[in-house]
């Protein structure tokens, strides 16, 4: 018995080709070229059909050649009938033909234009600031829960965050504040030192840590520690669909998972801020004792006459107000990501320039603040 794969080609009318298929389509057998076919169409061909009753066995080499032919379809002109094939092959043509392939790149697209490209940063700058308030507004009125004891959320998580926020952020903000007490001094030394008033850069320090520095380097680090670890984490259990689960449960995920957070930071940034304050007053002591020669009992003495209790809580006001800000702006990247590996990085990184730019903005509008009300 002959098992090789016959085809035979009749045409039944002018506008038609019926491709009469029999023998065994497996894959040690190549399939048939498409010369076989080719040399019968001519520019009347509008269809061609199968009458398969014949076949054999058949696998992949029989789909390879139904495709080449309805590729040779697409760009000669006429349609395929898959009428007469086996039931399999159909459903199998089905699907290998749903999302038709395309050898050509898409069309790239021209630069838009100047007033295109505006207009879409207006939209894009409008969806933006409507996300962000709706975000606001629902932590808001997660506060009111918490403020009426109703808030649904673990207190082991508030000081698991507590411990990270905290604790474990003192290495990095040791080193960094310690520096910048020492930048400070060594500017106020360069222009103190034509008047021999080396004294006064203990004032500079203190006021500058106390009021300012202290804070503003503190949020900064966090930003970049805490609140992309707030993004990374969310952004994880977006990717997860473990927000998604905790709604299912009747659990609001603001209240648990954005309150924790929150309270953490607003907690913890004061204290860090304080012991930033004190890090920035001891660099800045050691430059004024190793490299000014001043005397330590006269620099301390200097400090604790340039500073006051109000300093102190200038900068701490200003601590826990980037809490706020930090712990927002990281939760709500996280919580707005995508669902892919790449999402999760760019909302981290979102997360990193949003929070720095709500603390400048913060910063400028409490210094406007305490000069009109004359702190």
């Amino acid at each position: 018995m002959d098992t090789a794969l016959k085809i035979d080609v009749t045409r039944p009318s002018q506008e038609s080709l019926q491709l009469r298929l029999g023998g065994a389509w497996t894959s040690p057998t190549a399939p048939p070229p498409l010369q076989v076919v080719e040399e019968h169409l001519d520019d009347q061909i509008q269809r061609v059909a199968f009458e398969s009753a014949g076949i054999g066995p058949w696998d992949s080499t029989l789909l390879t050649f139904l495709l080449n032919l309805v590729r040779l379809g697409e760009r000669r002109g006429f349609s395929v009938d898959d009428a007469g094939l086996p039931p399999g092959a159909r459903r199998l043509l089905s699907l290998a033909t749903a999302v038709p392939e395309s050898d050509a790149p898409p069309p790239a697209a021209g630069p838009p234009g100047w007033l295109e490209g505006l207009g879409r940063r207006i939209v894009e700058a409008g969806t933006e600031a409507r996300n962000m308030t709706t975000f606001v507004g629902e932590v808001a009125l997660a506060t009111g829960r918490l403020c009426r004891g109703k808030a649904r959320f673990r207190v082991s998580d508030l000081t698991l965050t507590i411990q990270e926020c905290g604790a474990q952020a003192l290495p990095i903000v040791t080193l960094i504040s310690f520096l910048v007490g020492l930048i400070l001094a060594f500017i106020a030394a360069i222009q103190l030192r034509q008047f021999g008033a080396q004294i006064y850069v203990a004032d500079l320090v203190g006021l500058g840590m106390a009021r300012e520095m202290g804070a503003m380097m503190t949020g900064i680090i966090m930003a970049g520690r805490t609140g992309a670890a707030f993004a990374a984490q969310l952004g994880t259990m977006t990717v997860n669909e473990e927000i998604d689960a905790l709604s299912t449960f009747g659990i609001p995920p603001i209240d648990f998972l954005v309150i924790p957070r929150m309270l953490a930071l607003i907690l913890m940034m004061p204290l860090l801020v304080l012991y930033a304050d004190l890090m920035g007053i001891l660099g800045g002591l050691t430059v004024g004792v190793t490299i000014l020669d001043l005397n330590l009992a006269e620099y301390l003495e200097e400090t604790r006459l340039a500073l006051s209790i109000p300093d102190f809580m200038t900068g701490l006001v200003k601590g826990a107000v980037y809490g706020v800000a930090i712990a927002v702006a990281g939760c709500m990247r996280g919580m707005q990501s995508g669902r892919s590996a790449a999402a999760v990085g760019d909302a981290t990184t979102s997360a990193v320039v949003t929070s720095i730019v709500l603390i400048v903005l913060a910063s400028a509008s409490l210094t406007i603040l305490y000069d009109v009300l004359g702190v």
